[in-house]
């Protein structure tokens, strides 16, 4: 650079920021890429693998060039493109990639020994011992590579939101905006995304109709649509679904919120994505101050900045004459314009008579000091000239980005003139416009013999060269997707925006065909990469899955339970008081169940509602119990079998009318008892005449059980309790429930179920009435009392119902799912693992191994144990080699990692009020 690049006149630049700790100012609006030149700065970073001095190239989020590290602590970013973060006070920004200085460069050093390290260099490191390769992996760690993550955590949230639109138009160029304002009058609820801090597109660098950006914002407000700004579209998926990525706070800002991921489902998608000038290949073309000669009028027009003094053009296209008058026009000198056709076109006629215009020119090196470039050396027909410059501007021809349009499924066609690829065929409602759909200048499609293969750069950001291809393809590399891999072209976070159409060209040369034959690569997303955070959304610092609410997720927090993530679900474990552990918690709970009474939310169990005539056939598919002789108000027990006659879940199934049905089971099985319900449904009786729905969410679940449980119960319906297994309709709280007279506790109990969000009363009834709270662990104890079986521990895939004594339950003409395997000799072998129950007069510890003395064979395992609710000593229930005739036998219950053992005493599995005298009430 020569020196300040900022143009006369325009604002004061008043915001503060630093750039490897050198204060500096910038105006409001700048890009820290526009920044940096306006303050002379043209050495910004350090490449990836040969450390060589980078500077700023484009001004979009295509950069591969000028990657820093943004923000202090836990807002650190690194490999920010600074053409994509807007300067704010107190933006700190640092090179990366280098040591001790991005101008003194120790890494640098390996520029030199680039012959070794040309493409798969990597990958022949693993030739030879692998003692040598602990001394390459060292090495090639230290030497390479972006910024370091931040170790810090991050402190500013992040946030998802759903959306739904008639009309999604990605970008704000002029056809976009039109596109909007188009959609919006004919009535369409519109939704316009820009990537960008303004709308506007090439407007605000090339000029034009700059009015009509207003007039488009004003007339999609108007019409109730939304409009998103910093936002980019980074992914488009089947049936109109597109993820959108905005940035609330730029990078390092500290904020609210830091960003927004969106989930879009659009009616019609219109693709106005513009499209990525590519750069020239040739000796040096990485060198700080080789731009491209958009970015470089973009620079002038938009920010007020004037990259070079002295500039040289270098095209295959007229668009880069528009730089020339921008240079010019902002008091730079063009000091040639190198156009590589042979011919001049109309436009460069014209140019002709204000610049120095040459035809059949092309660059074939730069000269350059460590901070920006010096000279250009160009061949004009046969002679060889060299320029003094300071930018060279750079421009062969334009790739329109068709990455979401490929990403949805669309197809992609070539066009020669602009020896690109442009949309074809879609399998969406997808539409592109624009330059994104092939609206671009026609380029010359003549290629131009390298003298310096190994320093013309292709890929920048990954240091691949013209050689690195060649290389590659002479070693048998001839696929491009091998190519890819094997020279990492393309795998950096621009992900070869700039650089995929010179390596297909140069790949293509290579083969002697054209770019279509040579292949093309894969499009995925993300279009720009994404934060951590971004995609963890509001779960970040616990972990990064969905979760799902409970209905009474506020009665839970006014109690401030121990959770239990379930699945995607959390629910209450126990509520502890007054310091209490978890288990003296959990006792305390079961306790109260098993002298008044208690409620848990069980609003995560999985419900079904089949309805038709063909209802009952269908559950007696799925169901291994008989359900069709089941009257009308009248439940049951029952257990789901997979094919191979396994147990899969168990539930309850009631007769809710003469054609109605609800189907409960597991909450952690609920989305395979959905598959399998589809199954049964669609591919083993696709004949009958039913419905499934599944209303898990639809309704929330409260059960009350205890041997108080009828009497509150009476009180707050002002009705007689159903008996056990049998159903009511009442009111509580002024709230519809179904009342489910089912026990899972041992003790008399009914589920009530409002509709989930009337469900709070409820539960606040209930307490008042006199019941108290109990969590999942209280559950557990009650359970293992009764000897009742759960997913996860007795139902664990390899037991059947015979191994869970269930089998007087089973259908006797069979004809469910799974009835056929349980005629299968070795399913009724007298020695599998079967369900037992064990005492002693300790603890007996879960997940134990069962074995006669120490040291001998394991006879079975513990599934689940706890302490008497009311009484002394443990209880257990496990799986037990031939344990249905085993009572009696004492066995030693060993766990080595823990440490812990009992002596245990086999018994039958239910140890709490065998007769069911409880339960009946």
């Amino acid at each position: 650079m020569s020196g300040p690049a900022r143009i006369p006149g325009g604002a004061r630049a008043t915001i503060a920021f630093t750039f490897d700790g050198v204060a500096m100012r910038a105006r409001p609006g700048d890009t820290l890429a526009a920044a940096l030149l306006a303050n002379g700065v043209g050495l910004v970073a350090r490449s990836f693998k040969y450390h060589r001095p980078r500077g700023v190239m484009t001004a979009g989020v295509e950069e591969p060039n000028a990657l820093v590290t943004i923000g202090t602590g836990g807002r650190t970013e690194p490999n920010t493109r600074s053409t994509d973060v807007f300067v704010y006070d107190g933006l700190v920004a640092r090179s990366q990639n280098r040591w001790p200085s991005l101008k003194v460069d120790a890494g640098a050093v390996l520029g030199l020994a680039a012959p070794v390290f040309a493409a798969g260099f990597y990958y022949k490191t693993f030739f030879g011992p692998p003692k040598r390769w602990m001394r390459y992996e060292h090495f090639i760690r230290r030497a390479a590579g972006l910024g370091p993550a931040p170790v810090a955590a991050d402190p500013d949230p992040y946030e998802h939101r759903a959306a739904f639109c008639d009309a999604l138009v990605v970008g704000s160029g002029p056809t976009g905006l039109a596109a909007a304002k188009a959609a919006a009058a004919a009535g369409d609820r519109v939704l316009l995304v820009e990537q960008d801090a303004d709308l506007g597109g090439t407007l605000l660098s090339d000029g034009g109709d700059v009015a009509s950006i207003e007039v488009a914002r004003a007339a999609i407000a108007a019409a109730g649509g939304r409009i998103l700004t910093r936002t980019t579209a980074s992914g488009l998926w089947d049936h109109g679904f597109v993820t959108l990525s905005e940035r609330v706070a730029e990078p390092g800002q500290p904020g609210a919120l830091a960003q927004r991921l969106w989930q879009v489902r659009a009616k019609r998608i219109v693709l106005a994505t513009g499209a990525i000038e590519r750069p020239l290949t040739f000796a040096g073309n990485d060198r700080p101050g080789v731009m491209l000669a958009r970015a470089v009028r973009t620079y002038i027009a938009r920010f007020g900045v004037l990259p070079g003094k002295r500039v040289v053009i270098a095209t295959n296209n007229d668009d880069a004459y528009r730089t020339a008058d921008a240079v010019a026009a902002a008091g730079g000198e063009v000091v040639a314009i190198l156009d590589s056709r042979a011919e001049l076109s109309a436009v460069a006629t014209v140019a002709k008579t204000r610049f120095p215009v040459f035809t059949n020119a092309v660059p074939v090196s730069t000269q350059a000091r460590a901070t920006g470039l010096t000279a250009v050396e160009a061949d004009i027909w046969t002679e060889r000239f060299t320029y003094a410059a300071d930018c060279l501007a750079v421009s062969g021809g334009f790739t329109p980005v068709v990455h979401l349009h490929s990403q949805g499924g669309g197809k992609l066609d070539w066009r020669a003139d602009i020896q690109a690829y442009v949309p074809g065929a879609t399998l969406q409602d997808i539409v592109t416009v624009g330059s994104a759909a092939g609206e671009v200048e026609a380029i010359s499609p003549d290629t131009v013999a390298l003298a310096h293969p190994k320093s013309s750069f292709i890929d920048f950001q990954n240091d691949v060269t013209a050689a690195d291809v060649d290389l590659a393809y002479a070693e048998g590399y001839r696929s491009v997707e091998h190519l890819k891999r094997y020279t990492t072209l393309g795998m950096g976070t621009d992900q070869g925006k700039t650089s995929n159409m010179a390596a297909l060209g140069r790949l293509a040369g290579a083969a002697g065909v054209s770019i279509p034959a040579a292949g093309l690569t894969t499009f995925r997303p993300p279009y720009t990469p994404l934060t951590l955070g971004a995609l963890a959304g509001p779960d970040g610092g616990g972990h990064a899955a969905p979760s799902r609410r409970l209905a009474l997720g506020d009665c839970h927090d006014a109690l401030a339970p121990i959770w239990q993530p379930l699945g995607l679900w959390h629910r209450p474990r126990a509520y502890s008081q007054g310091g209490e552990s978890l288990h003296a918690a959990a006792l305390r709970e079961a306790r109260a169940v098993r002298t008044a009474a208690g409620i848990i939310d069980v609003s995560t169990l999985a419900k079904f509602i089949v309805s038709g005539p063909d209802a009952a056939a269908l559950l007696e598919i799925v169901c291994a119990t008989r359900v069709a002789k089941l009257a009308v108000g009248r439940g049951r027990y029952t257990v789901m079998l997979r094919e191979d006659g396994m147990v899969m879940d168990d539930g309850t199934v009631w007769r809710l009318g003469e054609t109605r049905y609800l189907l409960t089971s597991s909450t952690g099985g609920a989305d395979r008892m959905e598959a399998h319900l589809g199954y049964a449904r669609h591919v083993v009786a696709s004949n009958l005449r039913v419905s499934v729905v599944a209303v898990q969410e639809a309704f929330a679940g409260i059960a009350l059980a205890g041997p108080d449980a009828a009497a509150i119960l009476e009180r707050l319906t002002g009705a007689a309790a159903p008996a056990h297994m049998g159903v009511a309709d009442a009111m509580v709280a002024g709230v519809p429930v179904l009342i489910l007279a089912a026990s899972y506790s041992g003790e008399r109990a009914f589920e009530l179920y409002p509709v989930g969000d009337a469900a709070v009363p409820v539960w606040d009834a209930l307490i008042a009435a006199g019941a108290m709270p109990y969590g999942i662990e209280a559950l557990e104890f009650l359970r293992i009392e009764k000897g009742h079986i759960v997913g996860g521990g007795e139902v664990d895939g390899r037991t059947t119902p015979h191994d869970l004594r269930l089998e007087r339950m089973l259908q006797k003409g069979g004809g469910f799912v799974g009835a056929s395997a349980l005629d299968r000799p070795a399913l009724a072998a007298s020695d599998r693992l079967q369900l037992v129950g064990l005492t002693s007069p300790q603890p007996i510890p879960e997940g134990a191994m069962l074995v006669a003395a120490g040291g001998a064979p394991v006879e079975g395992h513990v599934t689940a144990g706890g302490l008497r609710v009311l009484g002394e000593g443990g209880v257990a229930l496990a799986l037990l080699r031939g344990g249905r005739a085993r009572n009696g036998d004492t066995l030693l219950a060993t766990s080595p990692t823990r440490g812990l053992e009992a002596r245990v005493t086999v018994t039958d599995p239910v140890f709490y009020d065998p007769e069911g005298a409880r339960y009946r009430g």
